[in-house]
Order: C-alpha cells, then sequence, then structure tokens
C-alpha cells in the first residue's frame, strides 16, 4: 500500500486516533493562546486604535485589485476548513481573496448596553469578555465557536429567540466596507436599506468591519426545568404554548430523541440556588455530554417518574451547552467520548477545534459525509411543526433533533413572511448526524426536504448543503429589496456574485 493511500485508510478508520493525539492537544493551545490573547488586547483596549490600521490594510488590497482592473469577483480570504460550515467554497480558487484580521471585541458599551465586535470575534470570546461586566449578549448562539460575521451574514438562532427574534434582530449597526474602497455605516436610521439587506447577504454587499449588538443585566443561574414527552402532539401543542405566551420563559428548546418522544426545556435567569432542584455545572471537563443528561429525563419518565425535575445551571455553561459535544456530532467522531473514563482523563481537552477537524479531513471522509451525513437547519411556522418532523423522519431519520422557537418580525430583507402578520412563531429543526430512513439519497431526499419547506413558507440556513434552482431559491428568500441594494451600491454587481452564487451545492465540495 502506499504511503498517501496508507494515511487515508487510518485516517478514515482510526480518525479518533487522530483527534485523540494530535487534534485534542492542537486544539488546547489554540484556546489557551487565544484567550489570553483576547483578555490582553481588551483589557489595554487596543482593539479600537488596531481596528482602523487593520480597515486600512484592508483597503490597500481592495485598492489593488481596482488598480488591476477589477477583473475578479472579491471574497474574504478566510479557508474553508476555518469556517463552522463542513463544505468547503470552491469560488475561493478564482476570486480574489482578500485578508480580514478583525477578530476582537472593540467596545462595550454599558451606557446603550451595547457591544461592538470584529466579524471574527467568536461566541465564546463575547461571551467570556461580557461575564465579569455581568452582562451578555441578548442572543448566544450555543457553540462557542460561532463568529459575529458568520452570524449576521448568514444566521444564528437561540433559545431566546421566541423574545428577540434572530441574531439580525439584536444587531444595532453594521460598518461595511464596499467595492468602492468606501467606508459606511447602517442602522434602522443610517442606510436603512442596506442595513436590513446585510444579514444573510453571505458577503455579497460589501466586507463587514464591525457590528454592534444589544446586551442585557445577566444573572449566574439559569432554572431549567425538563418536560419530557411520549407524544409529539402533546410535545407540539406545550412547545407551541411556550414559545407563543407573553409570560414566556427567557428560554425554550426541545430535543426529539425519536419521532414520538422528547424533552422540552424551559429556563430563567436566577442569582441563587434554589432549594427546588439540583445545581448541574454541566460545563465542568468530566461532565457528561448535555444531551446525553436530557435523554435520561425522557428514561425517567419513560419509567414511571413524571415529576418535573429542576436544575440550576452556571450562566455561560449553559449558555455553550452543545460546544462540548458539537450538539451530538463529536459522537461519531470519538464513539467513546462520553465515557465517565475518558472525560475524566482527556475531558478538559475537549472539544476539538471544528477548523481542524476539517483541515485534517482527507477526501474519502469527505465523500463518507456527502453520502451518509446529514447537516441542515430549516425553518418553518411552528404550526407545521408535526408534519415537519414527520417529514424529517421520513427523509432522514436522524435523532436527536433540535427544536428551537424563535419570533420571526416582519422586516424589510430576505426572510418575508408569507402570512402577512407583523410577525410569526417559527421554529428551526436542527438536523445532525447519519441518517437511518429506508431509501435515503443525499440529493433526492435533500430536495424533498427543501420543497417540504418551501411550501410551508419557511426558510434553509445555507451554511449547509442547498439543492434548490435559482428559481427555488427566489421563491424562498425574498430578493426585492437585496437586488435594489446591489444595483445602487457603487461597484457592487461587479464585485461580488449573488448569494446563490455562493452557497448552493455546486460551488461547494
Amino acid at each position: 500500500m502506499q504511503t498517501d493511500s496508507l494515511l487515508e485508510f487510518l485516517l478514515v478508520e482510526y480518525r479518533w486516533v487522530v483527534v485523540v493525539t494530535c487534534l485534542l492537544p492542537l486544539s488546547l493551545l489554540w484556546k489557551v493562546w487565544s484567550t489570553v490573547r483576547n483578555y490582553v488586547v481588551f483589557k489595554m483596549n487596543s482593539a479600537p486604535k488596531n481596528h482602523d490600521k487593520k480597515v486600512k490594510e484592508i483597503q490597500k488590497q481592495i485598492r489593488k485589485w481596482r488598480m488591476s482592473g477589477c477583473q475578479t469577483k472579491l471574497c474574504t480570504a478566510r479557508p474553508g476548513w476555518q469556517t463552522m460550515s463542513f463544505r468547503q467554497s470552491l469560488y475561493k480558487k478564482s476570486y480574489t481573496n482578500i485578508d480580514i484580521n478583525l477578530v476582537d471585541v472593540l467596545e462595550v458599551d454599558t451606557e446603550n448596553m451595547t457591544v461592538r465586535c470584529e466579524p471574527m470575534a467568536t461566541m465564546g470570546q463575547v461571551s467570556l469578555t461580557l461575564q465579569p461586566l455581568g452582562l451578555a449578549l441578548a442572543i448566544v448562539p450555543e457553540l462557542e465557536q460561532l463568529t459575529v460575521g458568520g452570524l449576521v451574514m448568514g444566521t444564528g438562532v437561540e433559545t431566546s429567540s421566541h423574545r428577540r427574534g434572530l441574531f439580525q434582530h439584536v444587531c444595532t449597526q453594521y460598518e461595511l466596507l464596499l467595492p468602492d474602497n468606501s467606508v459606511v455605516t447602517c442602522s434602522e436610521t443610517e442606510n436603512p436599506d442596506l442595513f436590513y439587506a446585510v444579514p444573510w447577504s453571505y458577503g455579497t454587499l460589501g466586507f463587514l468591519l464591525s457590528a454592534t449588538i444589544k446586551v442585557i443585566p445577566a444573572k449566574k443561574y439559569v432554572r431549567l426545568e425538563y418536560h419530557p414527552y411520549t407524544s409529539l402532539p402533546e410535545l407540539s401543542r406545550r412547545f407551541t404554548h411556550e414559545a407563543s405566551r407573553p409570560d414566556s420563559h427567557m428560554f425554550v428548546e426541545a430535543l426529539l430523541y425519536s419521532r414520538h418522544e422528547g424533552v422540552l426545556m424551559t429556563g430563567d435567569m436566577v442569582d441563587e440556588v434554589g432549594a427546588d432542584g439540583k445545581y448541574n455545572p454541566i460545563g465542568k471537563w468530566y461532565s457528561e455530554w448535555f444531551f446525553t443528561q436530557v435523554e435520561k429525563h425522557l428514561k425517567r419518565f419513560q419509567k414511571g417518574d413524571k415529576k418535573t425535575a429542576v436544575e440550576y445551571i452556571p450562566l455561560r455553561d449553559y449558555y455553550h451547552r452543545h460546544t462540548r459535544s458539537l450538539f451530538w456530532e463529536l459522537q461519531d467522531i470519538i464513539p467513546f467520548g462520553n465515557h465517565p473514563l475518558f472525560r475524566l482523563t482527556f475531558g478538559w481537552l475537549m472539544p476539538p477545534e471544528v477548523s481542524l477537524l476539517k483541515l485534517t479531513q482527507p477526501a474519502a471522509v469527505a465523500r463518507l459525509y456527502e453520502r451518509s451525513h446529514v447537516i441542515q437547519d430549516m425553518l418553518v411556522p411552528v404550526e407545521h411543526l408535526e408534519d415537519a418532523v414527520q417529514k424529517f423522519h421520513e427523509e432522514f431519520e436522524v435523532y436527536p433533533v433540535w427544536l428551537c422557537p424563535f419570533k420571526l418580525p416582519n422586516q424589510p430583507g430576505q426572510l418575508q413572511l408569507k402570512s402577512g402578520k407583523e410577525s410569526e412563531m417559527f421554529v428551526d429543526i436542527g438536523v445532525y448526524g447519519v441518517p437511518k430512513a429506508k431509501g435515503y439519497e443525499t440529493v433526492s431526499s435533500t430536495r424533498r426536504v427543501e420543497e417540504f419547506v418551501i411550501s410551508r413558507g419557511g426558510f434553509q440556513m445555507l451554511y449547509a448543503d442547498t439543492y434548490t434552482t435559482r428559481e427555488e431559491f427566489r421563491q424562498m428568500f425574498s430578493h426585492s429589496l437585496y437586488d435594489r441594494v446591489r444595483e445602487t451600491l457603487p461597484g457592487c454587481l461587479d464585485a461580488f456574485p449573488e448569494i446563490y452564487d455562493k452557497v448552493n451545492r455546486n460551488v461547494r465540495k
């Protein structure tokens, strides 16, 4: 066997060996370095001054591109393996790549209750910065590695989204570099068309330089209640009720472990651990993966224990509860990762950096993922939750399934409500794992789910593969404002492709 073939064989069949012996130590070194570096930069207040210098460096690159005749489209130089999407973008090979080293939390404004961040600042970095100040982002998407830029240009949802909407709805201002090399800011009152067109635009209007995001006062813990169900209609009714009621809990989510069984969770911030529940520091290195802890409440319920369980979880642990196991994706990479002995011994190294997992992913693993792995988030009106779960079961049969409600206001932009209402409650249905559905086939199965989502007035998160045609894509997402903004921004049509040309399956590998 040739050396290259042997290496690929080892990476496919014994990938966990590479992860445990190489990627986990490297991930730890990266986390330690970035945490110390970010702390020093923020404490020295050097980020705002450096921000202007870094913007000038980006402008220098744009100037060079313009002097060369603008012969190619533009994109960021961030390699595909550094993004949270498990696909890598083919278009970067033919575009002019612009290096954007914007990684800092710039400033916290406690008077206006906002934080200003550069696009490559991560959720873990931001939450760690705000915690000592007694603050938190109004919406904190679960995975620590998610970036501000990805959540603005793409989207982000979290268990308080039934109150506050998507990540874009807690952003108050964007700073952009346009292809004519001008820097502009936009908000609801300043350049409002651009402000509403930026979310979901995937870097096709300009380069995001910073985002200003709402923060809220934070308390020490989340009081979390677990409500198991063995009937999907009953879970769906309670889920909809908890998300929609005027006095709703601050946090609402559910995990399905089969088509009919799941656990609804409702939570609120509190400052003290009460006597009605137990303290559960799920962020400790030795803690059991969160989704398996939740499943134990379902098993307890199935055995006849109907008492509502209550736990008190440290706030930051709760925000990033799905990070350590990457929801449940890590069980396919390190099958023994949740074993008590492994957690006690190596849990402090977890999780591996997603970027390193992608960087060391051989072609054979990529092909395997394409054939036998689903990573999708579909957003549908909550009234179609039961039908959607049934459809996902028929086409994918992947469990657990993540259910996260969010309120979608009918604002200008790509997400237009087909109902015409002022706002509507949606549910994000997250499916991540190996499909077991009989007759599953990547393209045809995904296409049928996409058609279902379009027919119900829903949307597909675009970090994952989309197999829609251009016409179907424009049916799913409103392009009226987006097209108008692209036509009016100087040089935009020459500098950037349309969104579809950056996210459809044909431009990803």
